[in-house]
């Protein structure tokens, strides 16, 4: 398994974007009481207010520093990225060499961030576009409440770096178990949309302060995809996403594993295999541009000679 971590699924090809739409509402801060929460009366509504928490917790997130086989920075410029490892193996000299030229080329050219920039936001909106679809586009169908464990990240090994110190034990979290299905009174408004239509699947939703935690999706059907590629997405493929309490208040996505098969243009085989696993977060200092986190990153770099 090749480890990854960002934030959100930003810079990738355009149909993980689709497959990973759901995985920034996963998880937020919960209030962890003893007594059973009551199972919901309304689903939807549930899943509604859900959708809403993900956005008020966005709006006040804190920019983190990560720190898997990347180091990447957020900034209020976009991301900044440095390559640490491969396949388990820090880069050679030259690597580092190369990385540290990237960098400077990229500080010394705000045009090329503010382009990445661009290409985020791009993306982002997308995937909140589809967010609030979800109340919608499924109805949900109350199973169980659960214990859940909501504030272990997984332990990504990162080569010359110090395995991260466990979390302190916290009582378990409760969380409502439901299934989903496709909403067949749903249209939906585009062709990227589509890909909710052809769902269904098991989620999981953090009692106390209402936020996903788990979800585990497959495709029941053949669906339409767009994101700038014309093709179809083959019935059996999975979605598992999965996500994690950092911090009080802050929860980021920890897990995310696709198995998805088609085609591209309606010839081009496509094959998504990808299993990916996100850890060691910690706050960016204060006050963090695109310029300061080059810096910082150059800073965390071994000598390239």
């Amino acid at each position: 398994m090749r480890p990854v971590f960002l934030r959100k699924p930003r810079r990738t090809h355009p149909l993980l974007n689709c497959a990973a739409c759901l995985a920034p509402l996963l998880l937020a801060p919960s209030v962890r009481g003893q007594t059973p929460p009551q199972p919901p009366a309304d689903t939807t509504a549930l899943i509604r207010q859900a959708v809403a928490n993900r956005f008020t917790e966005d709006a006040t997130h804190q920019p983190l520093r990560h720190n898997i086989t990347q180091q990447i920075i957020e900034t209020p410029q976009g991301d900044v990225a440095l390559l640490v490892a491969v396949n388990g193996t820090p880069i050679s000299a030259a690597g580092r060499e190369a990385e540290r030229n990237r960098l400077d080329m990229l500080n010394n050219n705000p045009e090329y961030q503010a382009h990445r920039q661009r290409r985020e936001q791009a993306d982002a909106a997308r995937v909140n576009d589809l967010l609030r679809m979800l109340p919608d586009a499924f109805l949900y169908t109350y199973k169980d409440t659960v214990p859940c464990n909501v504030s272990t990240p997984p332990a990504v090994p990162v080569p010359g770096a110090p395995q991260p110190v466990p979390p302190p034990e916290r009582p378990e979290s409760q969380c409502f178990h439901m299934t989903f299905t496709p909403n067949p009174n749903w249209d939906p408004p585009n062709i990227e949309a589509k890909i909710l239509r052809g769902m269904a699947g098991e989620i999981w939703i953090e009692a106390g302060d209402v936020r996903l935690y788990k979800l585990s999706a497959h495709l029941i059907e053949d669906v339409d995809f767009g994101w700038g590629i014309v093709g179809r997405l083959d019935q059996g493929g999975t979605i598992d996403l999965e996500q994690t309490r950092i911090a009080e208040h802050d929860w980021e996505l920890t897990r995310m594993k696709l198995n998805l098969t088609g085609k591209a243009l309606m010839v081009k085989p496509l094959s998504y295999h990808i299993n990916e696993e996100l850890s060691h977060f910690a706050p960016a200092p204060p006050a963090t541009d695109y310029h300061k986190a080059i810096r910082i990153l150059e800073a965390s770099q071994p000598s390239a000679k």
